[in-house]
């Protein structure tokens, strides 16, 4: 195809949609975005995390990587952040008191959640676990939530 890549990945964009969507599809737990060439120095280091977060936007776990100093914003960047972990975990435990209530869609903080939303909280919580993020200590401060 005689792509020029760009810092913005665009021309990639399709191929990248495609191959994450696979993954998906196909329950395939690692789903690897492209490599980043960049790594040296503190522009290096940027469009390593533009990139990562870009690939994690598309649904990507993962990035290959051509240098050790990349690991780090890789790691930190695919990893689930705090805010992510927190709204995971209060959709279980609010899901878990609607469950019992009966109630197959509900709401948090204004927005509808239901079964689907609830997978992927879900799945974010079990990531959260295997990044070593001290899960049952989130969960003691959202004991509490409830389902609106």
């Amino acid at each position: 195809m005689s792509l020029t890549r760009t810092p913005s990945l665009s021309e990639f964009l399709y191929a990248r949609s495609a191959i994450a969507t696979a993954c998906r599809a196909h329950n395939l737990l690692s789903t690897i975005d492209l490599v980043c060439t960049s790594y040296k120095g503190e522009k290096g280091q940027k469009t390593l995390e533009e990139e990562c977060i870009g690939g994690k936007s598309l649904g990507f776990n993962g990035k290959q990587l051509i240098h050790p100093i990349q690991v780090e914003i890789c790691q930190r960047i695919f990893s689930p952040s705090e805010q992510e972990v927190e709204w995971a975990i209060r959709v279980v435990i609010a899901d878990e008191k609607a469950d019992k209530q009966g109630r197959g869609a509900w709401t948090l903080d204004g927005k509808m959640i239901d079964v689907p939303v609830v997978g992927k909280a879900k799945a974010l919580v079990k990531k959260a676990e295997l990044c070593g993020i001290n899960v049952d200590e989130i969960k003691a401060k959202w004991v509490h939530q409830e389902p609106e």
